[in-house]
């Protein structure tokens, strides 16, 4: 049993690195957009319905990016296929 609860622990401990890295990159490209859309809303204020219109089509993509590393990394801990190898 003492192999069952380090694989959970070196499991849990690799999920949560993985979505702490996982969303790492969409957080800094959801920052990067949200900037540059500021900077081109104080270039041309008269284009603004399209910035934002961009910008929210945009941001809807990063953040799927995040869910999906979200929904992988749950799948990992919660039904890992290499926990059935190890009770056997």
């Amino acid at each position: 049993m003492p192999d069952l609860s380090t694989f959970v622990v070196t499991s849990t401990t690799a999920a949560i690195i993985g979505i702490s890295i996982g969303v790492l990159g969409p957080a800094i490209a959801m920052g990067w957009a949200i900037s540059r859309a500021m900077d081109a809303l104080a270039r041309q204020p008269e284009a603004e319905r399209a910035i934002m219109r961009t910008l929210f089509i945009g941001l809807a993509m990063i953040e799927s990016l995040a869910i999906y590393v979200l929904v992988i990394v749950l799948i990992a801990l919660f039904r890992n296929p290499l926990l059935e190898y190890l009770i056997t």
